[in-house]
């Protein structure tokens, strides 16, 4: 038999080099935090909720290094309805590119979900970030958690303390506070393992951005 005409055949499967693995998470910065996260960094393609006692406590701080690798692929940073506008020259001095990073102004709850729910699923956001009340209808959570799977974005959910006891699909769900000279971290829900903590992190001790993903892993 023929080789050269039998691998002309339609019905003939020709095996090729092997597909990268997609990343399914990305390194926190924090080397403290890492070995507690889901497949040690904060999960792609799925909702991270951080729920923090009030403003200010570092919630943004603690996801920062995060976005900085982010932003070097081809994808944007979300950001809907933030509180404050984002000090640009703090994020930039973190190692974030300016470029990549969309604001969307929104006011009402429903607005608030549909654009992240829109971004979240796009698969044009390496990262969506939300700013949202205590009480939500868990279906809507949902939305957005199924959202995040489908555009492979790294979804970040931000809530006020209370909202802890309620039920979420998120695969990670974390409570930070303040502590004395540190940021507290409680893990309450994450997949794949036991609630955790308090771990004691210092914000201005994360790794270099430089140290995360490449960009082209980024751009799978």
């Amino acid at each position: 038999m023929n080789l050269n005409h039998v691998s002309q055949r339609a019905d003939v499967w020709r095996g090729g080099a092997p597909t990268a693995p997609q990343p399914n998470s990305i390194p926190s910065g924090f080397t403290a935090l890492d070995p507690l996260l889901p497949e040690g960094g904060w999960p792609l393609g799925a909702l991270t909720e951080i729920l923090t006692i009030h403003e200010g406590v570092g919630a943004l701080r603690l996801v920062t290094p995060a976005l900085a690798r982010l932003s070097d692929g081809d994808r944007w940073l979300a950001w809907i309805a933030p509180p404050y506008i984002p000090y640009a020259p703090a994020l930039e001095a973190a190692g974030v590119d300016l470029s990549r990073v969309m604001l969307v102004h929104a006011q009402q709850q429903h607005d608030v979900l549909w654009a992240a729910e829109q971004a979240l699923r796009s698969g044009t956001s390496g990262a969506v970030m939300a700013w949202l009340p205590e009480k939500i209808d868990p279906k809507r959570l949902r939305r957005l958690q199924l959202a995040a799977e489908a555009g492979g974005s790294l979804g970040l959910i931000f809530r006020p303390h209370g909202a802890a006891d309620q039920a979420s699909p998120a695969a990670l769900r974390l409570l930070i506070e303040p502590a004395s000279e540190h940021t507290a971290v409680h893990i309450l829900k994450r997949r794949g393992g036991w609630p955790t903590g308090p771990l004691a992190l210092h914000l201005d001790h994360a790794a270099p951005a430089s140290g995360g993903l490449s960009p082209e892993q980024l751009r799978q």
